[in-house]
């Protein structure tokens, strides 16, 4: 039994949903099975149904970081597409559900199982969309930020009085997880667009943080995406807030009773005034209509994070957070992993990983290194995400790149694509700007290219698996720096 895309999601909106209003009310469920259980919101949610102590298992094409801990927090996974490997207590469809991630071909061995058995299958989004039902969700969209804005939020919502839970994109340096629990009525969830997975939600409030085109393998059009993101602003309960940065091309379409505030870094309702910043330390005071606040400290001192920091004090002083609990929690974050994810730093080399994927995330990593290290050269090491990513922006990545002193290029990262014929990183190579020293080499090479160069300050940036090395690259830097 093979499923075309259309028919997966025809079944989908036939079977929305018996488990759908009454996730929350979990005693009829014994066992969740995950399809694609590795990924970063997936093992959220996964951590979720642990913690609920019920019975977790799934499949995952490959094991990394995420999938042993799950194992070691008592998830039965595996790595091969087969459904006799489905453990027994997963095979009774009126006590289990199973969840999906969107990056899965409908025709996987293991989801045509759980169908053709009636089984209820649901998406992470549908699941996420839920708990925004039965708690104020306060969510995160956008092409780029949001998981840094969103783990923002819900560290200084935890660390407050108010308190929150969340499910979050990346995992949080304050707590090593991707997910938080607690009593709070709050939930905070990075909303993502991909496969139209956030218009599953219902927020109370949503800061939007951008909306430049991405994933138009999915969507086809810039207007089409930006029309996606015009409908999740629709879902927003009456009586709470959306919360928009400044100057974004899409329109909002708001029900009657929904606030909207603008957000920026100099300018908008929530912003920055006063920003300092000095020997690798930030400082800014936070301007609001309600009540501004002088001298917020931030943890992680990167430039971009004073935008991030000011949608997600936003999102907190609407839902009560205090002027104090604001200044603590922006002083406490640590960060997220892989996003400017400093690995070395010293008065000798920098070494750090960053996510960016997008050209506009890429500029946003450049620009913000040019701010910290004005007088030093910055070499980047960029894996493209996607042949079709790379296909619709090889000219913006090439422009965004060229803001770096070096660029080396690995090989595209596939993910879940088939390669495009002419597509390659050649593309991006081809159209650096003229002076910028470049190279381009196999990820299979890139320690011994590292061995064999002299760097100041290296940035691996790419949403692949080149992130896997960034820890060997520092070692390998700091072992040369010992020798000489």
């Amino acid at each position: 039994m093979k499923l075309s895309n259309l028919q997966w999601q025809t079944h989908l909106n036939h079977k929305h949903s018996t488990v759908l209003d009454t996730i929350m009310n979990i005693e009829d469920i014994k066992a969740v099975y995950f399809v694609g259980a590795g990924g970063i919101g997936m093992s959220a949610l996964a951590r979720y149904f642990l913690h609920k102590g019920m019975n977790v298992a799934g499949y995952d094409k490959t094991p990394t970081d995420l999938t042993r801990q799950l194992i070691k927090e008592g998830a039965e996974i595996h790595f091969d597409e087969d459904e006799k490997l489905i453990p027994e207590v997963f095979r009774h469809p009126e006590h289990t559900l199973v969840i999906f991630t969107p990056a899965v071909q409908a025709d996987h061995k293991e989801l045509v199982y759980f169908l053709k058995n009636s089984f209820e299958i649901q998406k992470r989004a549908q699941v996420l969309g839920t708990l925004t039902q039965s708690h104020k969700g306060l969510c995160v969209a956008g092409t780029h930020g949001k998981t840094s804005t969103s783990t923002m939020c819900a560290h200084i919502m935890h660390q407050s009085h108010v308190d929150c839970n969340a499910f979050l994109g990346g995992i949080s340096k304050n707590y090593g997880t991707n997910y938080i629990l607690s009593e709070s009525n709050y939930v905070v969830i990075e909303a993502d667009e991909f496969d139209r997975s956030f218009h599953w939600l219902r927020p109370w409030m949503t800061v939007i943080t951008a909306t430049d085109p991405d994933h138009l393998d999915i969507y086809g059009t810039k207007e089409a995406y930006l029309e996606s993101f015009r409908h999740y602003t629709t879902l927003i309960q009456p009586g709470g807030a959306l919360i928009i940065h400044q100057g974004l091309e899409m329109r909002a379409a708001l029900q009657q009773g929904v606030h909207l505030y603008e957000y920026g870094l100099t300018e908008g309702d929530f912003h920055a005034e006063n920003i300092r910043i000095m020997h690798g330390e930030i400082t800014f005071d936070f301007i609001s209509p309600f009540e501004d606040v002088k001298d917020v400290h931030l943890g992680q001192p990167v430039p971009i994070n004073i935008e991030n920091g000011v949608a997600a004090m936003a999102m907190a002083q609407l839902n009560g957070c205090t002027a104090e609990e604001l200044r603590r929690g922006m002083a406490t974050y640590d960060g997220v992993d892989r996003r400017f994810d400093f690995r070395l730093r010293n008065e000798h080399h920098v070494v750090l990983s960053d996510y960016a994927h997008h050209p506009k995330e890429i500029y946003q990593s450049a620009k913000s290194m040019r701010e910290l290290y004005s007088d030093r050269k910055i070499t980047a090491i960029f894996q493209p995400h996607l042949y079709t990513r790379t296909r619709d922006f090889y000219k913006e990545f090439a422009e965004a790149l060229s803001l770096f002193d070096e660029v080396i290029l690995t090989e595209i990262y596939p993910a879940r694509e088939q390669p495009i014929e002419g597509v390659s990183s050649q593309l991006i190579y081809d159209h650096l700007a003229p002076g910028i020293e470049k190279a381009l080499i196999q990820k299979a090479d890139v320690l011994d290219f590292v061995r064999s160069r002299d760097f100041d300050v290296l940035i691996i940036l790419g949403a692949g698996d080149l992130d896997d090395q960034t820890d060997t690259i520092a070692q390998i830097i700091q072992e040369k720096e010992k020798r000489q």
